[in-house]
């Protein structure tokens, strides 16, 4: 029986990344589960959740030589340069974290991985550790050498599946036009619907497209980026017998009436479509990064300094075991798809 071989990257280390990991690993009981972080923190707080839980060190060159065994959680070290402080920012850390990103995209690359699963990190650290970073999206992106990615969330909302994708992601709302181009917004919804096929299984996924303006411009009163922009692609895509549908006011498209039919909901910008899904699935949402060679899943939450803090026993793993569900789901999925 096939057993995935999953990736979690413990993501910074004086918040509630290391603790989720560990909890969400140890409940991956159909699954190999690799940890990739510090090996002091990680066996300390395996022991402090579970003792009875065993532990195994593994180097990232030996993956290959280890047959998968699900129920087995190991762990590739990055040791840190200081020891952690819950809640307690170090930069000295930084190059540590970025290492575990790293390992893990190169493993998922030579297929030693099926997934990665990504604890969430400090962009400021990084940074401050004299390493550009803007997001994981943008790292693995730019690791995996792929062109263009795209930002898709999901989760429950009632009897349906929720997902929301971003034509934009971290943009000012100034530049959020003149970033939505007719290619781009074309290449967005093949990348969308490429994955809904070949990720999730879904064999004709339908996609609703949110408008830009208030009321979808409101027949070019409010803006012209639905005519001159939006509407071609949407023509476009079902010229190709796409079923991509829109684009919809976005004061009125996040009911359950449309929703419940829908695949995917692809927004224009990141505050349009994220906190409505935020607010229908938080704890329980997923971050997925589109377009990648690899399978990515990740929380829909920060590093949660405070929490981590406060100490053990008070961080919410919900959303990282549901990354950890989908992601796979996605491997199970795009196996089939294959066959």
């Amino acid at each position: 029986m096939f057993c995935p071989r999953i990736a979690i990257t413990c993501g910074e280390p004086a918040g509630v990344g290391p603790e989720i990991s560990v909890r969400a690993a140890l409940e991956a009981a159909d699954s190999e589960i690799v940890l990739i972080g510090d090996a002091i923190q990680i066996k300390s707080l395996a022991a402090q959740i579970d003792p009875h839980q065993v532990i195994h060190l593994i180097k990232a060159d030996d993956l290959s030589l280890v047959p998968k065994q699900a129920g087995r959680i190991q762990v590739i070290d990055c040791p840190l340069t200081v020891r952690p402080i819950p809640g307690k920012l170090d930069p000295m850390n930084g190059r540590s974290v970025l290492q575990t990103l790293d390992i893990a995209i190169d493993g998922a690359m030579l297929h030693q991985f099926d997934a990665l699963v990504t604890a969430p990190v400090q962009k400021s650290t990084i940074n401050d550790a004299g390493v550009a970073f803007t997001g994981h999206t943008e790292y693995l992106a730019e690791k995996t050498d792929t062109s263009q990615v795209v930002m898709m969330l999901q989760g429950p909302a009632g009897d349906y599946t929720l997902r929301v994708a971003l034509a934009t992601t971290h943009l000012a709302l100034k530049d959020v036009s003149a970033a939505i181009t007719q290619s781009e917004l074309f290449r967005t919804l093949e990348i969308i619907r490429t994955d809904l096929i070949q990720r999730f299984g879904i064999s004709d996924p339908r996609i609703l497209v949110a408008g830009l303006n208030p009321h979808a411009g409101e027949g070019g009163y409010l803006g012209r980026e639905e005519i001159d922009v939006i509407q071609p692609v949407i023509n476009q895509c079902r010229s190709k017998n796409w079923q991509v549908h829109g684009p919809y006011p976005a004061d009125t498209l996040f009911q359950s009436k449309y929703l419940k039919d829908a695949d995917c909901v692809l927004a224009m910008y990141h505050d349009q479509g994220l906190p409505v899904l935020k607010y229908a699935t938080f704890g329980e949402g997923v971050n997925i990064t589109l377009g990648l060679p690899i399978i990515r899943t990740s929380v829909d939450h920060g590093t949660a300094l405070d929490i981590a803090e406060q100490g053990l026993g008070l961080a919410d793993h919900s959303s990282m075991s549901a990354a950890l569900r989908a992601a796979i789901e996605m491997i199970h999925a795009s196996r089939s798809t294959i066959q």
